[in-house]
């Protein structure tokens, strides 16, 4: 939420009622709220905007990690207030409701967020490649996983993943047994514990699957599916933010393109800082895995794998209509871009 664009705690509860999400009144009467949400506090330096984000929990959040971590968006005015949720499914409905003003969120929960009808646009992306389909010993297909068991999170990119892997060899969603898990750790625990037969999962928390437990095989790391460079998770803002302070909203996207610079450049730095913190796995993990997820801000040659996308959320029964063109919306990235040339001419992974 942006302490000066003017986000009330009666449109807040407009928002809800308006139940963006599916049984969005119910999530919301359900969630706890974290303390001082509602009350947002002055910025620790005078004169920042405070903006207030929701994120998940794998590598593609790096760069808004580092971003608040290395305070890169205030010399451009803008202090950033991570307001943490236990679960994915809390991040999309306070993004939904508009409880915050910007989020780092996966594809498809934005997918399901425009289709429920929410003023949001997607903005810059995050980070791209990462989804990992991973089997237990003896499972090497899709017809291998015909009656065995999958875990993944719900309307998640990961699920997705799972649904087009199969779709590819002609295996019906309904010939596996789906399972959905709240949180990261413990779905990783379910598969290298042997709850699961396989599981599909976003670093670094694949590899913890791949290592922990004997056996265990990639099915599809996605590029074999997408090509490289897929998108996973990406950044996402409410429409009034956009209409009554772009430039906060630049202030992010610059910082988030300053993080990928600084992490392309150190990524054993910029992983220290964040293990333990933002990663339950150690560095030793963190490092490995991150070579198959990482920060990529720029993603405006992602537009054709959004659209295709939302036809497999369609044929999953997740939304009524296909993403719309106009719910992407790179012209604030495109304006950083070209105020930063220098920056953006440093970054290793982009669209130009």
């Amino acid at each position: 939420m942006c302490d000066r664009c003017g986000n009330s705690y009666h449109n807040i509860m407009q928002a809800s009622r308006r139940g963006f999400l599916k049984g969005g009144a119910a999530a919301m009467a359900s969630l706890a709220i974290p303390a001082g949400l509602l009350a947002p506090k002055q910025a620790a330096a005078a004169g920042l905007t405070t903006i207030k984000a929701t994120h998940g929990a794998g590598l593609c959040n790096l760069g808004i990690f580092i971003a608040k971590e290395r305070h890169l968006t205030e010399a451009d005015g803008v202090e950033l207030d991570f307001v943490v949720t236990p679960t994915t499914t809390d991040v999309v409905t306070l993004f939904g409701a508009g409880m915050v003003d910007i989020s780092v969120i996966p594809y498809s929960n934005f997918i399901t967020l425009v289709d429920a009808g929410a003023p949001v646009k997607m903005i810059a992306g995050a980070g791209v490649e990462g989804c990992i389909l991973i089997g237990a010993e003896g499972i090497k297909s899709a017809a291998d996983l015909k009656g065995k068991s999958i875990g993944t999170f719900q309307a998640d990119t990961l699920e997705v993943l799972a649904y087009d892997y199969l779709a590819k060899d002609g295996v019906a969603f309904a010939d596996v047994d789906v399972k959905y898990f709240n949180t990261s750790p413990e779905l990783a625990a379910a598969f290298i514990n042997g709850a699961i037969d396989a599981v599909c999962h976003i670093e670094p928390y694949a590899t913890q699957c791949l290592e922990q437990r004997a056996g265990a095989t990639i099915l599809s790391d996605g590029i074999d599916l997408y090509g490289k460079g897929y998108a996973d998770c990406v950044l996402a803002a409410r429409t009034p933010l956009l209409e009554e302070n772009p430039a906060a909203v630049k202030a992010v996207i610059k910082g988030m393109l300053t993080a990928q610079q600084q992490s392309e450049q150190d990524i054993s730095k910029a992983l220290e800082e964040t293990a333990g913190t933002y990663y339950k796995s150690s560095f030793e993990a963190l490092k490995l895995a991150q070579s198959r997820q990482p920060v990529k801000i720029d993603q405006r040659d992602n537009n054709r794998f959004f659209a295709d996308r939302s036809q497999s959320m369609k044929d999953m029964g997740y939304v009524r209509n296909l993403l719309p063109p106009e719910a992407l919306d790179w012209t604030l990235l495109s304006e950083v871009i070209s105020e930063n040339a220098d920056l953006y001419a440093s970054l290793k992974l982009k669209t130009a």
